[in-house]
């Protein structure tokens, strides 16, 4: 096992390497990141070029990714180009309330998904299953940014006609630092309810159709005929084995957690790491976009290197060698 994971973490490094090379490409061909500083007219050009040289703008972009590696691993991911700050303390602070968010969300999801599909599953075609695949087939339909607008306008009609606050539809208070407190839940609890929806009708379905797979097997078949609890039989032989699948399915669902994270941080307002990266694209800052897309990269590979793990876990015929 040890060996395996050292083996895929070295993989890993030359993934990252032309991934974010073609990244700092693509970016740093969108546009000028001085061009707010050009157009004002108290800035003098002594002060543009010394920016431009000091940050190596001037450089061919193959010369200018190196300097930025260089001054990833010197600086912490470097200094914005717009603001001119460190961009380390921001990728902290917006990280840390887009993992509130999106854990939270995944958390709910999963044992919602998970039940909910073992229940379909074993009640094949009754009333309940009809209900939620049907609820599940439309959260497959619906756009991230849709329905987290439509309980936008739910909850401030709420609050407009009935002065009731019942959730936040904007904003983060950030008293307390990000730690969980009544206020924090209400600023987090639509951005929340939106990733929890989307995730749940994918983890559902999957988790009904693994159910179903399993459940029709030989070696269930012979549990139940040496005479073993119903329940049981769900539990210890059934469960286990679908589980295998969605372990894979939520590894690759991460990734996609994070761009809806994008889209509701957004509409909500959300101080997060996807608020964060759409306001630093905007104003083509460079090394701030590719600090946002070098963490969530890492992240993401981390949470696959897991699931392979809880895979061979789960599943005895998988060996790593």
């Amino acid at each position: 096992m040890l060996t395996y994971i050292l083996r895929r973490f070295l993989y890993t490094i030359p993934v990252l390497i032309i991934s974010s090379f073609l990244s700092f490409c693509f970016v740093s061909k969108a546009g000028d990141p001085l061009a707010g500083l050009r157009e004002n007219p108290r800035t003098s050009q002594l002060t543009l070029r010394h920016l431009v040289h000091q940050y190596h703008l001037d450089a061919p972009v193959v010369e200018r990714y190196w300097f930025w590696v260089k001054d990833v691993f010197q600086n912490k991911m470097g200094v914005s180009l717009i603001t001119f700050q460190p961009i380390w303390p921001d990728i902290q602070r917006t990280i840390g309330h887009t993992a509130q968010v999106v854990i939270l969300a995944e958390l709910i999801a999963l044992f919602l998904g998970v039940a909910v599909g073992i229940y379909s599953a074993v009640r094949q075609y009754s009333a309940f299953d009809y209900f939620f695949t049907t609820a599940s087939f439309l959260g497959f339909a619906m756009p991230t940014f849709w329905l987290a607008l439509l309980l936008q306008i739910l909850f401030v009609d709420i609050y407009l006609h009935w002065h009731v606050r019942i959730f936040y539809t904007s904003g983060l208070n950030n008293l307390g630092h990000g730690t969980w407190s009544v206020d924090r839940l209400q600023h987090i609890a639509l951005p929340v309810i939106t990733l929890t929806v989307i995730s749940f009708a994918l983890y559902s379905r999957y988790m009904r159709a693994s159910m179903l797979d399993v459940i029709n097997t030989d070696y269930v078949r012979t549990a139940r005929a040496k005479g073993v609890a119903e329940w049981k039989v769900i539990m210890r032989h059934v469960f286990r084995n679908a589980l295998i699948p969605l372990t894979t399915v939520t590894a690759l669902n991460f990734g996609a957690v994070l761009g809806g994270a994008i889209i509701t941080e957004t509409v909500f307002s959300l101080d997060g790491i996807g608020f964060y990266f759409i306001n630093k694209l905007g104003q083509l800052d460079v090394y701030a976009v590719m600090a946002y897309l070098m963490v969530t990269s890492v992240i993401i590979i981390l949470f696959n290197l897991i699931a392979d793990i809880l895979y061979g876990y789960l599943d005895p015929r998988v060996r790593y060698d």
